[in-house]
């Protein structure tokens, strides 16, 4: 894996004021410095149509739309519009919550306003697991693939640890989920590092995870998997059968409550059946976050189709 672009955050939106936000436009000037020393492309964040227009004329390579900005449909059409006509490489994250919607919208302004190169980043979101600094949560990023082959999907493993322990091993889950590269923070002295020092790893402790990343090829020949498939496919099909006999069930039981002026919602029963479902979980060596998880949408369903 090649080191392509040099990463910069010129302006930082922070949460709270006072706090270190970046050291602004007279950075571009030593950004140019690395273009012309050491023939690397520069990508800043840009969070307003006067950063746009800062980092076009000092002849930025490309820019990233953050988090906080992705949030805000206005914002992401204010920068769209700065950069109609410019053929220019723009990296767009996803928003602090889980909500692939925002996330595809922010994408499509930028494709209406015609830009044509196009990367999405994964950072995390916000809340959700005590592990990370932002959950993962895989499936909204694999979600936006889905409805977005064609867009590289990049990963920025540091804000997602936010701690520089965890850093190579989400960057390894995220090469795993076959996507196109990563963002890493970097810094010579991370414990003079002005914002987010514990998730900033060394120049040597780069090199060493660009090293140790484990590439896998796509094999064409999936003979072996075919059978395994084949139950995956038949083990969907029950699982969608079961589901249809729960909920017809359910549906039956909201019909007799109805007729006996009984109440729909009985906690002590949905507690009981939570209980039982999770320590089978538990037996099976099943996570039972993930059951009761799973429970939890076939209980509300299940009330939904007895109101």
């Amino acid at each position: 894996m090649n080191v392509d672009y040099f990463r910069v955050g010129l302006w930082k939106p922070r949460t709270r004021p006072n706090t270190f936000e970046g050291v602004g436009e007279k950075g571009l000037k030593w950004l140019q410095k690395v273009q012309r020393t050491f023939g690397m492309k520069i990508v800043v964040e840009a969070a307003n149509t006067q950063h746009v227009e800062a980092a076009l004329n000092a002849g930025i390579d490309a820019l990233w739309i953050g988090a906080r900005t992705t949030t805000n449909p206005f914002a992401v059409q204010q920068i769209a519009d700065a950069l109609r006509g410019v053929n220019l490489p723009v990296l767009v994250k996803n928003p602090v919550s889980p909500d692939v919607e925002l996330w595809l919208g922010a994408i499509e302004r930028l494709q209406n306003a015609g830009i044509q190169q196009i990367m999405a980043v994964h950072r995390g979101f916000g809340g959700g697991d005590a592990a990370y600094r932002n959950s993962p949560q895989w499936h909204v990023p694999i979600e936006l693939r889905r409805r977005l082959p064609n867009i590289p999907l990049l990963c920025d493993p540091s804000h997602i640890a936010g701690k520089k322990e965890l850093v190579s091993v989400v960057a390894q889950q995220a090469i795993d989920l076959n996507y196109s590269g990563l963002m890493l923070e970097v810094h010579c002295n991370p414990q003079q590092a002005k914002s987010d020092a514990e998730q900033q790893i060394t120049p040597a402790e780069l090199r060493i995870l660009l090293k140790n990343l484990v590439f896998c090829t796509e094999n064409p020949h999936t003979e072996n998997l075919s059978a395994l498939r084949r139950q995956i496919d038949d083990l969907d099909r029950n699982l969608v059968e079961i589901l249809a006999q729960r909920l017809k069930t359910a549906q039956q039981i909201g019909d007799y409550k109805r007729k006996n002026n009984i109440s729909i919602l009985q906690s002590l029963r949905y507690n009981e059946v939570l209980q039982n479902v999770i320590n089978q979980a538990i037996s099976k060596n099943l996570n039972p976050d993930f059951i009761k998880k799973i429970m939890e949408i076939i209980h509300e369903e299940a009330i939904k189709r007895q109101l």
